[in-house]
């Protein structure tokens, strides 16, 4: 009868320890029902209760989660500024022009080859 409490036990290890480092591991906005810190605390403070949780109501759907887009694509990602086209801007190129015609200058002359 030892051997089957210290087989729960250990199955129970497993168990939080796989919750713990999944919970921690996913992104923010893919938690459900509650925030990701919420989620982390409760695996956290109870083992075996906390764990099935986070499986059963918190762990995302993988399932929808391949087939729908990202919640955030990284060009719509909240926060993000948009790049500028260098192409766009004409003051840029000008130096660019500039800077270029002032290295050819500056650059030693190659003795012509035979």
């Amino acid at each position: 009868m030892l051997y089957l409490s210290e087989a729960v036990g250990l199955v129970t290890l497993v168990l939080w320890l796989y919750c713990l480092f999944d919970a921690i591991t996913t992104p923010d906005v893919l938690c459900r029902n509650l925030p990701k810190i919420v989620w982390v605390v409760i695996v956290l403070l109870f083992p075996l209760i906390g764990s099935v949780a986070w499986l059963v109501a918190g762990r995302p759907d993988r399932s929808r989660a391949v087939t729908r887009p990202n919640a955030f694509p990284e060009y719509d990602r909240p926060g993000r500024s948009a790049a500028v086209n260098p192409d766009d801007d004409e003051e840029f190129l000008r130096r660019l022009r500039e800077r270029a015609e002032e290295q050819r200058r500056n650059a030693p002359k190659k003795p012509p080859e035979d």
